[in-house]
């Protein structure tokens, strides 16, 4: 089976991991077909007969282990990536302006219910709409202004996330 598996932080000020390093650790765990995307800790791979939540706990042993670098994890299948690109609910700002389109990854389902609340007492031209285990936000003025990130941690009580824009995200599901 084709899994992605992505990175928090990677890349980011000090937590500097080379493609060819993550390529390398994943694998070192014998999965085979293993490719990296962009430089933010993204890579696709084939594992048969494994599951989610010990992929990502592998993963982020061996590269602890290989590295030092503690990062969490965050996989998906192709069908997992299909389907959060089909329900994406914001899809004039995947067509026109897909940078400033942000999903959250989460390991259960996000309060749909929080987000929707915040989200009506919200003041900023920023959406976000939780489906399932994602968390859709659309940053119409760009993520560096907005003061919608703090309030979205709260109403998803989800400190453990990882993002990726909407452009990562179809080269994601189009690399599986």
């Amino acid at each position: 089976m084709r899994w992605a598996a992505m990175l928090r932080g990677i890349n980011l000020g000090k937590r500097q991991l080379k493609s060819v390093e993550l390529k390398a650790v994943v694998e070192g765990l014998g999965f085979t077909d293993v490719r990296t995307l962009l430089a933010s800790g993204n890579v696709v791979f084939t594992a048969p007969d494994a599951k989610a939540d010990l992929l990502e706990s592998q993963i982020h042993d061996a590269l602890a282990q290989a590295t030092g670098l503690k990062s969490e994890i965050f996989v998906r299948t192709p069908e997992d990536m299909a389907a959060l690109v089909a329900a994406n609910p914001f899809t004039e700002a995947a067509r026109d302006r897909p940078s400033f389109l942000v999903v959250t990854f989460h390991r259960k389902p996000v309060d749909a219910d929080a987000v929707d609340a915040l989200m009506t007492d919200h003041d900023g031209p920023e959406r976000a709409r939780a489906i399932d285990r994602e968390l859709y936000i659309d940053f119409p003025e760009g993520q560096a202004r907005s003061t919608l990130h703090a309030p979205l941690g709260k109403a998803t009580r989800d400190p453990v996330t990882t993002a990726r824009n909407w452009n990562t995200v179809l080269k994601i599901r189009d690399a599986l």
